[in-house]
């Protein structure tokens, strides 16, 4: 195979499970106010059932944001150091999902179409079944590991396991929220090897609570090929501006 092609084939395969596992996370749940200790007497089971009710909440009061993302790429390897970035204007509507616009994109032409144009293709085909890739018992196997704080808030980690080897799901820890019960940070490897060429993929993935939501906030994962060089995508999902539900409502045609 030819240094072009392998280069494009194991750089995409990094993007589709990247751009998966933060897909997951898009209608995290609602958030409440911290006015509570970490419950030390909730059973694993008890944690993800008020994960999902949390989910559920978010997902009914959650209208309408708009932000603009930066993505970022970078390949190192065969005597060669190439980057290409990408900046996209995102809305999200209740009634129509997410809809995308590119409004800038610089570097390397091939990273930026086979792996930031993909990226954004790669999010769009997994919300289109967010059941197949949710945080839920019917796609994972879930272990209560420990509690810690995790930036001043006290979490739950959990250890999560695929039930199916899915291309959109993975294996690793999960740190919730021991209040709001939303995901905060996910650090994790694909349930499926994306490529014969890649040896690793290690993606880390954080929500922050914005305007009363907890909402994407980065995302970094790195891929190792096996003959040499690693590529590495961050996305930086900006700021966010959340419509009032009242507001939103009066834009509607």
């Amino acid at each position: 195979m030819q240094r072009h092609d392998l280069l494009n084939a194991s750089i995409r395969s990094t993007c589709l499970f990247c751009i998966a596992a933060l897909t997951l996370f898009s209608a995290a749940g609602q958030a409440q106010e911290a006015n509570q200790s970490l419950p030390t007497e909730l059973t694993v089971a008890q944690i993800v059932d008020r994960m999902q009710q949390h989910n559920q909440n978010q997902a009914e009061a959650l209208k309408h944001y708009e932000a603009t993302r930066h993505y970022r790429v970078e390949y190192r390897g065969f005597a060669q150091d190439i980057t290409a970035t990408m900046d996209v204007a995102v809305s999200f509507d209740a009634s129509s999902g997410k809809s995308f616009r590119i409004l800038s994109m610089s570097g390397s032409k091939l990273l930026g179409e086979k792996v930031l144009k993909r990226a954004v293709e790669s999010e769009k085909e997994a919300s289109q079944n967010p059941e197949a890739t949710a945080l839920t018992p019917a796609n994972y196997k879930f272990q209560l590991e420990k509690c810690e704080d995790l930036d001043q808030h006290p979490a739950y980690v959990l250890l999560v396991d695929p039930l199916t080897a899915n291309k959109f799901l993975y294996r690793g820890r999960v740190w919730v929220d021991a209040t709001d019960f939303a995901v905060m940070k996910v650090d994790a490897l694909p349930a499926k090897n994306p490529s014969f060429w890649i040896s690793r993929t290690e993606t880390r993935y954080t929500n922050a609570k914005v305007h009363g939501f907890w909402l994407p906030q980065h995302n970094r994962s790195e891929t190792r090929v096996k003959i040499g060089g690693s590529a590495v995508l961050t996305i930086d999902y900006g700021t966010y501006q959340v419509v009032p539900d009242t507001f939103a409502s009066t834009q509607a045609p």
